[in-house]
């Protein structure tokens, strides 16, 4: 009994630590946020970019440390003008 409530919390706890990672692995851009950003390796529009909407991008960089990082923004779609 006490053997697997031991390995419930060592679970538990392990589940905790990859949700924390997940969380400090992407951020969600503030206006103002300082970016260390020496190389941008992906840009992922925001999908309704065609709506005219405002939508969420993604943007995946290198910082200066070489650690790569990702970031969440919000842009404007492409709104043409017919």
């Amino acid at each position: 009994m006490k053997r697997s409530i031991a390995v419930l919390a060592l679970s538990a706890l392990f589940a905790s630590f990859g949700a924390f990672a997940d969380q400090a692995a992407s951020d969600t851009y503030e206006y103002g946020m300082p970016l260390d950003v020496a190389k941008v390796i992906s840009i992922t529009p925001a999908s309704n970019v065609a709506d005219c909407q405002v939508g969420t991008a993604h943007m995946v960089y290198l910082d200066h440390q070489g650690q790569t990082h990702e970031v969440a923004y919000r842009e404007m779609g492409n709104c043409s003008q017919l």
